[in-house]
This record gives structure tokens, C-alpha cells and sequence, in this order.
């Protein structure tokens, strides 16, 4: 698990700053639906809103990765490159309104998925418009690799910042999840994801 979160913390640095097109806006929308993607759609996610995929050859890297939306599962399984000196990384980005302004998920605890994990290390970020350093809240996403679709839970009040101080997530200026595969060194991939979706404990 140490290894796990150092990597993360490495990547995550690389990762959000290639996801400059997040706006930065502090003018917040209204509330927002639970459901962010259940993969019904092979271009957009539930709120409409097309992916974005992101990898390390926009800093040199050679990653390659293969994307499959089928039957409302999300596949993506590759080969990781880093380049020199750097972790690999391939990055699947779910944005929560069209023009990137921050969208209040204040009703909800935490981040939900149903997830099959065949090979790899994932993360996930919340990415906040109130984060100006692109060193946002996120967490190892961690489940069995037995074949089986696992439902992981990710709650708010436990996802932190890598290597700035550790401020309070506002879940009030939400722009967008990342769902990070990730690597020090060459390696592959392969992950299944059924539902991404805010979950409420009450």
C-alpha cells in the first residue's frame, strides 16, 4: 500500500498538469446528478459530456492504450512507457459540466465504482477549480484481481493532495474525476469499469 501511494503521489504531479483544460472558475453551478458515467453511451458519459483520454506522450512517454465501451462496461488495458526518469501514466477524464465550471457535489460522501482490476495500479482524482497547482484529492483505487467486479467506495474525507498542504477537499467546485493506470517503470495494464457515481451515506 506505501509503494502504491508514493507512486500515485509521483504521477499525479505529471498527470494533472497536462489537464489544463479544466477551467479554473470559482462560479459554481447547481447541484449535481450521482451518476457521472455508466458507460450507456460510447462517447459521452451520463451527464453528456465527452472524455477525455490523456496519457504520457504529451511529456515525452510512449504509453499506448486500447479503449473499448461495450455493452455499458468501460475497457482499457495497454502497455506503459515512461519516458526517461518519469512515471507512465494513461488518464481517463470524466468533466462534470461542458464548459468546466465547478459543480456542487455537496449532497454526496464520496466517489462510487464498480470496478474489475486484471492488472495494474489505479487511481482516481477529484478535481476541484479551487486547486490551482493541479496537485488535486485523490486516492489508490484498490480491489482484488480475481476476475470479479468490485464495487470501491472513495470517500471525500479521504482523498488528499500529494505534496501540497493538506487543505480540506471543497467538494463545492468540482470540475471532473481522473481515473489514472500508472507506472515507475514499463509495464501493462488492464482494467473494467461498470459505473462511476457519487454515493451519499444518509
Amino acid at each position: 500500500m506505501k509503494s502504491l501511494n508514493t507512486l500515485i503521489r509521483i504521477v499525479r504531479n505529471t498527470v494533472t498538469a497536462a489537464l489544463c483544460v479544466t477551467s479554473l472558475s470559482t462560479a459554481v453551478a447547481g447541484a449535481l446528478n450521482p451518476t457521472v458515467d455508466n458507460f450507456s453511451d460510447p462517447s459521452t458519459n451520463s451527464l453528456g459530456i465527452s472524455r477525455m483520454f490523456i496519457d504520457d506522450t504529451t511529456v515525452g512517454g510512449g504509453t499506448q492504450t486500447q479503449y473499448l465501451i461495450q455493452e455499458g462496461v468501460f475497457s482499457a488495458k495497454g502497455d506503459i512507457i515512461p519516458a526517461r526518469g518519469q512515471p507512465g501514466w494513461a488518464s481517463t477524464v470524466l468533466l462534470l459540466d461542458h464548459q468546466g465550471l465547478p459543480q456542487d457535489a455537496s449532497a454526496y460522501d464520496g466517489i462510487v465504482l464498480r470496478v474489475r482490476l486484471n492488472k495494474g495500479n489505479l487511481s482516481i482524482s477529484a478535481n476541484s477549480s479551487e486547486i490551482t497547482n493541479f496537485d488535486y484529492h485523490a486516492a489508490p483505487l484498490i480491489c482484488p484481481s480475481d476476475g470479479e467486479f468490485h464495487e470501491v467506495k472513495i470517500p471525500f474525507s479521504k482523498m488528499q493532495r500529494a505534496w501540497s498542504e493538506q487543505t480540506p477537499l471543497n467538494i463545492r467546485t468540482l470540475t471532473g474525476l481522473s481515473i489514472v493506470a500508472v507506472d515507475l517503470r514499463k509495464g501493462s495494464f488492464d482494467f473494467e469499469i461498470e459505473e462511476v457515481s457519487f454515493y451519499s451515506n444518509s
